[in-house]
């Protein structure tokens, strides 16, 4: 769900408040996320863009971004024009989905000269554009060439025409209503779905004056689920139900910050996931032609056969001839023999004897490489599992064991900058039920850590049985039955079970494990131990305050 022109005017105005601020720092959290570290008389504040084609948007935020190592050229040239420089005045054009920031920027010179940044919030065509004092375009974040638009190209030294005005009223000063048109022709900065929540309530008695009175008195965000999707608007939504309030700002941090946060692993990590998956797709391609081969090697004794009957019929010749038919002294009964048509007899014996001591000792070698590709499956899976439900944290350490295990090399990924931490051991999550203390890991260091070096011996250990996903450690010898299947439920979810029914959690007190030698992290043997079957629970994970990312 994108952001309307009314909700845009609802957020405009809160930044307008605190201008003039001054630019300090820029920076790309993402391919589609600028972040502007400003100051200004209400202190340190972060002006986030977002032009992705569904999150797009333009507000405050206290959330924290990590960054990626490289920053675009688009941020590069933000960097060079825009730190230092100060904004001074910020407008929404109408009730339309575009505004423009006029900044005061000083040039190599020493003249103050002003730029404007265009933020253009129109779905998948979101944009933002910094344009000279001149009206000439110096770069966009997303560049368009007049073969896609011939109407309006977006590249350096073009000449920028800002996008023109609707035809349409200002709900805000008529409302007369033409009951044959949708609200969203007759009026400026609707969305189809904030037409469908005035439809629904000018259906049960309200005026529409009434309806935009709310609007523009309105300092909140309302948010609901319909279908299993988050909507939102800035009145109460009574046509979906129940929603929760949130002041605007926050509201969309809640909605947006976590939603976008998967992007921006896989833009920062992205290496990581495509050689997961390369290793992932090899190893499966790989596994089928090793069970042929040992397929085959399985019937050697064939070829032991055919030599030992090529020795006892050495009189037939077999030069010049693809195969030859022979009478089995076992069985009476004929065997084709395929041969070399280059070779005698005999050296085709012999040659049938190679086949069958190659394939009777390529039996074992095919054997050990089975289990090895099988393990690598099993392990790769296990790291795209964990890199769906990763954060910024656990995402590093994935990467971290990648390098340790020796499948990537450290000098390709240090950064120039890069601290040693002082606490070097994984950051497992914690959270307490019914007063007891609970950990869990989320990539396989963390699991490794937590199982062996962070539990105690008498605590009780988790996981999902024949699932990849989480450890999970209670911290007491004997929980109650409600703390043992809220965990359980908690092991399920942070599994690759966690979208089926009655997933098996087998648990067990961490002195019955063992470490399988020469096994990756994250890797245990079980002794004895039990099994509960729970259901995965969403709404359990958001009670306890551990809900993903």
């Amino acid at each position: 769900m994108a952001i309307d022109g009314i909700l845009m005017h609802k957020t405009i105005p809160l930044i307008q408040q605190v201008l003039p601020l001054r630019i300090q720092k820029i920076y790309e959290i993402s391919n589609t996320e600028i972040l502007f570290q400003t100051h200004g008389r209400a202190g340190k504040k972060q002006l986030l863009i977002s032009c992705h084609s569904v999150y797009n948007r333009i507000l405050f935020t206290e959330r924290s971004y990590p960054t990626p190592q490289e920053p675009g050229n688009f941020v590069m040239l933000l960097r060079k024009y825009l730190e230092g420089s100060f904004i001074e005045n910020i407008e929404q054009a109408g009730l339309d989905r575009w505004c423009k920031a006029v900044i005061r920027h000083v040039n190599m010179i020493g003249d103050i000269e002003y730029l404007y940044l265009y933020t253009e919030l129109m779905g998948k065509y979101a944009n933002v554009i910094l344009v000279s004092q001149e009206g000439k375009i110096i770069d966009a974040l997303k560049r368009i060439p007049p073969f896609e638009n011939s109407r309006r190209t977006i590249l350096p030294g073009a000449v920028f025409t800002e996008t023109g005005p609707q035809d349409k009223k200002d709900p805000f000063v008529t409302s007369a209503i033409d009951p044959e048109r949708s609200l969203t022709a007759q009026f400026s900065g609707f969305s189809p779905f904030l037409a469908k929540e005035a439809e629904y309530r000018m259906a049960h008695g309200e005026t529409f004056a009434d309806i935009m009175n709310e609007i523009e008195k309105s300092d909140s965000l309302y948010i609901a689920n319909s279908k299993n999707e988050a909507v939102y608007h800035c009145i109460e939504l009574k046509h979906i139900g129940e929603c929760r309030r949130y002041p605007v700002m926050e509201g969309f941090d809640i909605l947006y910050y976590h939603k976008e946060e998967k992007d921006r692993i896989k833009q920062i990590s992205g290496d990581v996931f495509r050689f997961a998956a390369r290793q992932l797709k090899h190893n499966r391609t790989k596994l089928p032609r090793l069970l042929e081969e040992y397929d085959e090697s399985l019937d050697c004794d064939r070829y032991r056969k055919y030599g030992d009957l090529l020795f006892t019929y050495s009189y037939v010749n077999t030069k010049g001839r693809n195969s030859v038919t022979v009478t089995d002294y076992e069985t009476d009964e004929p065997v084709d023999i395929p041969v070399d048509p280059k070779l005698s007899t005999a050296d085709n014996a012999r040659k049938a004897y190679q086949k069958y001591n190659k394939r009777k000792k390529g039996q074992t070698y095919l054997q050990e490489q089975i289990r090895l590709c099988e393990n690598e499956i099993s392990y790769f899976e296990g790291i795209l599992e964990q890199l769906d439900q990763a954060d910024f944290t656990s995402a590093a350490e994935i990467r971290d064991e990648l390098i340790q295990q020796g499948y990537l090399s450290e000098k390709s990924f240090a950064k120039k900058s890069r601290r040693k931490k002082k606490d070097t051991h994984p950051a497992v999550f914690n959270f307490t039920v019914n007063g007891i203390s609970v950990s869990f890991g989320r990539n396989n260091l963390q699991n490794d850590w937590l199982t062996w070096h962070a539990a105690a011996k008498s605590d009780i250990w988790m996981h999902a049985k024949d699932y990849h996903g989480s450890h999970l450690v209670i911290h007491s010898t004997d929980p109650d039955e409600d703390t043992v299947r809220k965990c359980a439920a908690v092991a399920a979810y942070y599994s690759a079970g966690r979208m089926s029914s009655s997933v098996p959690v087998v648990w067990c007190p961490v002195r019955n494990l063992k470490k399988i030698p020469g096994a990756k992290p994250g890797m245990v043997q079980l002794g004895s131990y039990r099994t509960i079957y729970i259901d995965p629970d969403p709404l359990l994970i958001e009670e306890l305050g551990i809900a993903p990312s």
